[in-house]
């Protein structure tokens, strides 16, 4: 019995979204996905009533990674889904809660937990931005009116996740995700709807632009280029793999397993994109705390001004954008690049211990399945041995790729943020995958048995 069945009582009166009790087809999965996406973007255009024209966007450097619309009712986003569901995995691969996930019974503790914790961090998250002043409201009579739209906004959120989760292709974090970056990418590119002075703020426009006035600024094209670039060599990073061969040790099925070669594949971004999305959380949290410092009177950590740090250890940690930082304050650059490489480094290897994902439990894993090494004997040591060999290395490697990529995209200001194409990129490609093997299957309705589905 875990520690969470004493929340049982609780996890009765959340609502939720029953699961399809009939076999979904491709198109019934893509209508849910769509109108899920449809209502996302209906969602974000919906403003905030009683937020003053003052509002600062603490989080504008985690905006991609939060699918959130600063100044909509989805301003927060799927923050405090993200949180809960790191602090949650935290939990449970340091032991401190025991489940087994593979358990339908642990699973729906798992998921239930998480929906509480998620709601919680939105209260919380929702105060703290409108006491500090960053969703100020037009008056105080308007503080509770701020923080229900705030609260609504995010528990529709989690309750259009659970719909994609169970009624769609992947789910609607990542669908949130990339849609958002892909509508920053698409307007940051194309906005062609001019400003106050009469300049088209969109690249392209903008850049035609100057070219009819005879004054054309090539340099305006670089972030542009930049996504473009981070897009591919994310793409490429997301393909390599270093495969491992294997054999397969046990009988099953009158032996017809015994002695089965294939190739146990290790990703080359081991840890994934989380060293960035918990760098980025870290690091955007000290010009949040230095604000907080601020406002009672005790600035340490530095000054902010609309949002944005202007002095002290808040400056130094906060994104160097364009790439004319690296000359006016070449110092600073090179201090922020240490210290993220560093804390990517750091998450990349604190994650691959606390999620199982380590040499050790790996082996272990494999072990357990019959898994073996051809050509030496089944044992648990040897396996452990060859995975030692590559997962501390690509754990350290795929944390500084992710790292460094993330921050010279930043650096260059590419459209939707290093981090958020990053995330974009994998997201789309394991969406592609979902579909793609969902069609298969419609025409091949055979392999939905074979495989289980």
């Amino acid at each position: 019995m875990s520690s969470l069945d004493v929340l049982t009582p609780i996890f009765k009166f959340l609502p939720e979204v029953k699961a399809p009790i009939h076999r979904q087809d491709f198109k019934e999965k893509g209508k849910w996905t769509i109108l899920v996406l449809v209502l996302y973007f209906v969602l974000s255009e919906i403003p905030l009533y009683g937020l003053s024209s003052g509002a600062v966007d603490q989080f504008a450097q985690l905006r991609a990674v939060m699918a959130g619309s600063f100044g909509s009712i989805l301003t927060l986003g799927i923050g405090p889904i993200i949180t809960a569901s790191i602090v949650l995995q935290l939990l449970v691969g340091a032991k401190l809660l025991n489940l087994d996930l593979s358990t339908h019974h642990d699973k729906a503790l798992f998921q239930s937990t998480q929906k509480i914790l998620a709601i919680i961090f939105t209260i919380f998250e929702a105060i703290v931005l409108v006491l500090t002043g960053s969703l100020s409201p037009i008056d105080n009579s308007y503080f509770g009116v701020l923080l229900l739209q705030l609260v609504i906004g995010a528990v529709l959120i989690l309750y259009l996740d659970e719909v994609v989760s169970k009624w769609g292709f992947g789910s609607g974090i990542g669908l949130f995700i990339a849609a958002g970056v892909a509508e920053q990418i698409v307007v940051g590119t194309f906005n062609f709807i001019p400003t106050d002075s009469g300049a088209l703020p969109g690249i392209i426009p903008g850049f035609i632009q100057a070219l009819f006035a005879g004054s054309p600024d090539f340099t305006v094209l670089i972030p542009l280029f930049a996504t473009i670039a981070v897009f591919f060599v994310a793409v490429y990073g997301e393909s390599m793999r270093v495969e491992i061969p294997i054999s397969h040790g046990q009988v099953k099925g009158h032996g017809r397993i015994r002695g089965a070669v294939g190739k146990y594949p290790l990703k080359f971004i081991y840890a994934s994109n989380m060293p960035v999305i918990l760098t980025s959380a870290l690091l955007v949290n000290v010009s949040l705390i230095a604000s907080i410092f601020q406002k009672v009177g005790f600035p340490i950590l530095g000054q902010v001004q609309q949002g944005k740090a202007v002095s002290g250890l808040a400056l130094w940690l906060s994104t160097p954008s364009g790439l004319s930082v690296i000359l006016t304050n070449p110092l600073r650059v090179i201090f922020y690049a240490i210290i993220y490489l560093s804390c990517c480094v750091l998450f990349s290897w604190l994650w691959v211990e606390i999620s199982g994902l380590n040499a050790r439990e790996v082996s272990k894993k494999l072990y357990q399945s019959g898994i073996q090494i051809p050509g030496f004997r089944s044992s648990k040591r040897q396996l452990y041995k060859i995975m030692k060999k590559y997962i501390p290395a690509l754990t350290v490697l795929g944390g500084l790729f992710v790292g460094l990529l993330a921050f010279g995209a930043d650096l260059t200001g590419a459209l939707g943020g290093g981090t958020g194409v990053l995330l974009t990129v994998g997201i789309v490609y394991r969406l592609y995958e979902e579909i793609a093997q969902e069609q298969l299957m419609e025409m091949h309705p055979m392999l939905r048995n074979f495989l289980g589905q």
